[in-house]
């Protein structure tokens, strides 16, 4: 699907690690360099007609974004440089304030790290106690499990839309329904998901969501924090300087701008903000339950060849997004991605940035698959007919 947009994919490539990142449509460099070569001003700062310009194209990303996950209102919507600053701006600059010793977070052993390491320096900090909410025979996560891992001292769940290793799609309203008559607040990490399926901030009730730009489509260096006005009101920067104050004085009196200006801090990243706004287009133009659908066809595809391979051990055959996990017996993840790198087939191999996922797992690294809507299953087939090669073995080693 729309493979001739993709510059990469005119050559033998095959890319099949989309979970780390996507590969750019041509439309995305050369609204890049539209920026960079007719007007290269900074964003809400000069007072002229290029900078107008640019304040233009900046916020019509922001009311883009705004609609495309269904936000009330542009305030709600802060750029950040990525999913792990905007989990950070939250967790460091609203529920530090908001929780105290002894109050717990609520997470899974399959989140990213950046959806834990914050809660830990967190919790040392304040005295919190971070649990973990147990996963199902098939690592993935219930609304029942949530449930039974509430407690009366739980004030946050944290958890991603969709892991990026087993590749789950949590029942993120259900969760969150609960959660709120509970008085529980949720924070969501959709960088595996808001590129993959339709979401909508209000149906679903989100309190706080966080999202890259290169996970669909977009630029490097550029996220979203999406969070409930009323809530975002409440949150304390966590970087200060330009941009952010209307004044201050030597006495050290200062008077900071509201959202979502209060926590975008500094220069940011003007032209990848602009070339976004060619991502979002890009995908409503093909439409998300399109993509889905094709992702889910494309899986169902994957796994009922890759299932044939001799030795091959698929951990999470029955999960419906487009990222597949496995090993081969006796071959190591890493050595195993680095022989298909020999055929141009791209995969990722290690632990995916989910390192106590091993717990349950019980290995730490496997190879993923990760597929988008310009895989196809003629790649599938070539990606299979290389892993059944009968000598595979003998040639890594």
């Amino acid at each position: 699907m729309n493979r001739e947009d993709f510059k990469l994919l005119s050559s033998d490539l095959i890319y099949f690690d989309n979970a780390a990142t996507s590969l750019k449509p041509i439309c995305i460099s050369e609204k890049l360099s539209d920026y960079y070569n007719n007007y290269s001003a900074n964003a809400h700062r000069g007072d002229y007609d290029l900078s107008y310009k640019v304040d233009l194209e900046y916020e019509n990303t922001r009311k883009l974004v705004k609609e495309f996950i269904n936000a009330k209102s542009t305030n709600e919507i802060v750029f950040t440089s990525g999913t792990t600053d905007s989990l950070n701006k939250i967790i460091f600059g609203y529920f530090k304030y908001n929780l105290k010793e002894n109050d717990e977070v609520l997470v899974t052993k399959s989140e990213h790290a950046s959806n834990l390491l914050p809660w830990y320096e967190l919790s040392d900090e304040l005295g919190l106690k971070i649990s973990y909410i147990p996963l199902d025979c098939n690592y993935e996560l219930t609304l029942e499990n949530v449930k039974k891992s509430i407690t009366s001292n739980t004030k946050v769940i944290s958890i991603a839309h969709i892991t990026n290793v087993i590749g789950d799609i949590r029942p993120i309203k259900d969760i969150i329904n609960y959660a709120h008559s509970k008085n529980i607040l949720v924070l969501i990490d959709g960088a595996q998901s808001v590129a993959h399926t339709k979401i909508d901030v209000q149906d679903m009730d989100i309190d706080f969501l966080a999202f890259s730009a290169h996970k669909m489509l977009g630029p490097t260096g550029v996220g979203v924090l999406y969070g409930k006005e009323s809530l975002l009101k409440k949150t304390y920067p966590i970087e200060f300087g330009g941009g952010m104050n209307s004044s201050f004085l030597f006495d050290k009196t200062r008077q900071y701008h509201e959202i979502p200006s209060l926590l975008e801090a500094g220069t940011p990243n003007v032209a990848g903000v602009i070339a976004f706004s060619e991502a979002i287009k890009y995908l409503n133009n093909i439409g998300m339950n399109n993509i889905e659908k094709y992702e889910n066809d494309m899986k169902e595809y994957a796994i009922s060849k890759l299932s044939n391979i001799k030795d091959i051990t698929i951990y999470n055959a029955n999960i419906s997004s487009g990222i597949i996990t496995f090993n081969i017996k006796d071959i190591f993840a890493q050595d195993l991605a680095i022989y298909l790198n020999k055929y141009n087939i791209c995969i990722r191999a290690g632990n995916h940035c989910a390192k106590i996922l091993k717990d349950d797992l019980k290995i730490k690294n496997t190879c993923r698959i990760s597929l988008y809507f310009y895989n196809t299953k003629e790649e599938i087939d070539y990606l299979v007919k290389v892993l059944s090669s009968p000598n595979i073995k003998e040639e890594i080693i």
